[in-house]
């Protein structure tokens, strides 16, 4: 009998790289050291293995040998717990469900792309490249235009540490977890010892069509809504609470930035891409790089002809410069970098037959008329159903009942009735009328404009489920864990009929709920009591009031300081305010003077809540002024930044102008600076900027 405990054969054991073999000891012949070794080895085997099979598509073993690896180190993990890691691949399944997804501050801005359909902005694009580079020839890459999530993904010494989605750009959502279940998503970088300490990357989550389409039927069988798209699917799948719902699904990933690292950064893109693929981590096939506008063209027209025949949907290309020098200097806009273009394709378009028209009730009340069609298959999506926006639209392209049209899916995901295709001797149905009552309360319904609205207001079921989600938002009562999931079950299990149907909630009445278990529920009660207090601009917004945006409501909130005194204000009062025209004060007095939302807004009051007043704002020093802001700041959203200012009576603005009073610059601020300075405005850093607010 061979001696396993000999170091020679116990190293030649424990290379799972090549030829691995698979006899196995039993765990009762291993100590804790041997089991430490060996499973370190076979966690190294493993990631070299996923690498191969997912990123490089060429496996060395067979799938029999790998499951026999993966079960060894599970079979260890299991007799010796102390051994597993954050990033063993036993750490792919699925785990125990979270209440809620914690919030993660970028470690770099995670900006958006300025789009284009027109190819007269892409060449604008390149001769602004080329003039601030003082050269014709500079070198672009071109990418395909993924149409999937957006993430940072953090390593720490070749290991994975946390991933986030993209959020508002400087502040997104842990999705760590749920990350950990994609296999082409490495947990342990190729040549770890050489990773940098810290790295943040970016790339994109999407969900390929055959998988899709098979997730669709299972979801179908099983009795659930299928996902409208893949990009849906993937959000979907990425943003659960429980990693189990992700684990398994047919998920991937690609990667095409580095958004910091500790050490050099590359010179230039085309190097961040090899770095990117030196490490392990998948990046698309189908880069390329060009020096006119011709190599442009031609891939966009290559990359639409074979958007079809790809297994993921992508909807444009994305052109970048590719020396970062030449990035700095072109900087960066409010939230987009001046050096990089998204070229959209064309929306895809087919023609089908109009079934009927319904109208269908928004969360403000409105209206919207909607054309439920004969299925056509619209790049890859099923259409059943297209927006027609309005009435005016209905009417201006004479939409009927039986018509056949043309459908497009705008942007490649909200399909909408392009036009009417005739067809002469065809007779026709009469031409669609707007109803006179609510289709759901059967309130009485008004013309406003180009709208039709509800004038139920609070009590109509159809606006609840919106209602309530504007509700719980971030900038209106701001309460965790009522997502859009829950709203609707709240409203389809009849535990509510209106938003002051929230506050009478009970604990067991939440765990009734799909995915809220006792300390979920727990949560999200505790939520809503906690929200109690808001002040009276965010409690007005959070109404949902029909034209009343955050400004509005700030406005009302600074000019009537109670509750009590906007209620009784009357349209002439509120339309004394500057900004506020009268289609919006016909709107704030209409809602108020509507008895259900009285009598919803006297059982909140009733159930404790408490707004408070807008306090009486002396003149301070930053009245008038206007600011601008560029960069990422440390402490605060850009949002949160602006939120400050407006409430000490200054504006905020998203460029530099003669009227700018101040720049506040955080990290990367781009060519915002070159134009304070060229104007002469005043530019302070994030400690300054907080000192003044702390002074006014």
């Amino acid at each position: 009998m061979q001696d396993y405990s000999h170091p020679a054969i116990l190293n030649s054991r424990m290379n799972f790289k090549d030829k691995p073999d698979t006899n196995f000891r039993s765990l009762d012949q291993v100590d804790i050291e041997e089991a430490d070794e060996e499973a370190s080895a076979l966690r190294e085997g493993i990631h070299y293995h996923d690498y191969l099979y997912y990123v490089k598509d060429s496996p060395k073993i067979s799938d029999a040998i790998y499951d026999k690896l993966f079960q060894r180190l599970q079979d260890l993990e299991a007799a010796f717990p102390k051994l597993k890691t954050e990033d063993s691949p036993t750490q792919r399944v699925g785990t125990e469900p979270v209440s809620q997804l914690e919030k993660i501050k970028h470690q770099a801005p995670l900006q958006s792309l300025q789009a284009t359909l027109d190819d007269t902005d892409v060449r604008a694009f390149l001769k602004t490249a080329r003039d601030r580079a003082g050269k014709q020839s500079i070198r672009l890459n071109l990418e395909p235009k993924f149409d999937g999530l957006s993430v940072e993904v953090v390593y720490e010494h070749g290991r994975f540490k946390y991933g986030a989605t993209r959020g508002n750009g400087e502040v997104g959502e842990d999705i760590s977890r749920n990350l950990k279940t994609i296999h082409t998503l490495p947990l342990s970088l190729q040549n770890c010892n050489d990773a940098p300490g810290s790295l943040a990357v970016r790339g994109e989550v999407f969900m390929p069509k055959k998988g899709f389409t098979e997730l669709n039927r299972q979801r179908v069988e099983r009795g659930e809504d299928p996902f409208a798209n893949p990009r849906n699917a993937a959000a979907g799948l990425m943003r659960q609470y429980e990693s189990r719902q992700a684990a398994g699904k047919p998920l991937s990933v690609y990667f095409y930035e580095i958004l910091a690292l500790e050490g050099e950064m590359p010179a230039n893109h085309h190097k961040v891409l090899k770095q990117l693929a030196d490490w392990g981590l998948k990046t698309s096939p189908l880069n390329e790089t060009a020096t006119s506008i011709e190599d442009i063209e031609d891939y966009h027209r290559k990359l639409g002809d074979k958007r079809d025949d790809l297994d993921y949907e992508i909807d444009g290309i994305v052109i970048k410069v590719d020396e970062h020098q030449l990035r700095e200097r072109l900087g960066n806009r409010d939230r987009s970098p001046r050096w990089a273009l998204a070229w959209k394709f064309e929306p895809r378009k087919e023609i089908t037959e109009v079934q009927d028209i319904v109208v269908q009730v928004g969360r403000t009340g409105i209206l919207t008329p909607v054309a439920l069609l004969q299925p056509v298959d619209v790049g890859g999506v099923t259409v059943s159903r297209a927006t027609l926006h309005n009435a005016h639209e209905v009417h201006s392209k004479d939409i009927r009942v039986g018509d056949r049209v043309r459908i497009i899916r705008a942007g490649d995901v909200i399909p909408e009735v392009e036009e009417r295709v005739k067809t002469p001797g065809r007779k026709r149905s009469a031409p669609f009328d707007m109803p006179e009552h609510c289709p759901v309360c059967e309130a009485k319904v008004v013309k406003d404009g180009a709208y039709y609205l509800c004038t139920a207001g609070l009590s109509c079921a159809a606006q609840l489920i919106g209602r309530i989600q504007h509700y719980a938002g971030r900038d209106a009562m701001d309460i965790d864990h009522l997502g859009e999931k829950a709203a609707e079950q709240l409203v389809q299990r009849d535990l509510i009929n209106n938003l002051a149907d929230l506050y009478t909630l009970k604990p067991e009445d939440l765990e009734q709920l799909d995915g809220f278990a006792e300390r979920s529920a727990k949560n999200l009660y505790e939520a809503i009591q906690g929200a109690k207090s808001p002040r009276l601009d965010r409690f007005l917004f959070a109404l949902g009031i029909p034209l009343v945006g955050r400004r509005v409501a700030r406005q009302l909130a600074e000019e009537f300081h109670t509750l009590q005194k906007v209620m009784a204000a009357d349209r002439r009062e509120i339309e004394k305010i500057p900004g506020i025209g009268s289609e919006i004060a016909s709107a704030i007095a209409s809602f108020f003077a509507e008895k259900d939302n009285r009598k919803v807004l006297e059982r909140m009051h009733t159930s404790g809540i408490e707004v408070q007043p807008m306090p009486r704002r002396d003149k301070k020093t930053l009245e008038g002024k206007t600011f601008v802001f560029s960069g990422g700041l440390e402490d605060l959203t850009r949002d949160q930044a602006k939120e400050k200012v407006e409430s000490l009576g200054a504006h905020a603005t998203s460029s530099v102008s003669g009227e700018t009073d101040y720049l506040v610059v955080g990290s990367n601020p781009g060519s915002k600076l070159d134009e304070a300075r060229e104007r002469g405005v005043r530019v302070i850093n994030e400690k300054e900027f907080r000192k003044l607010l702390d002074e006014s």
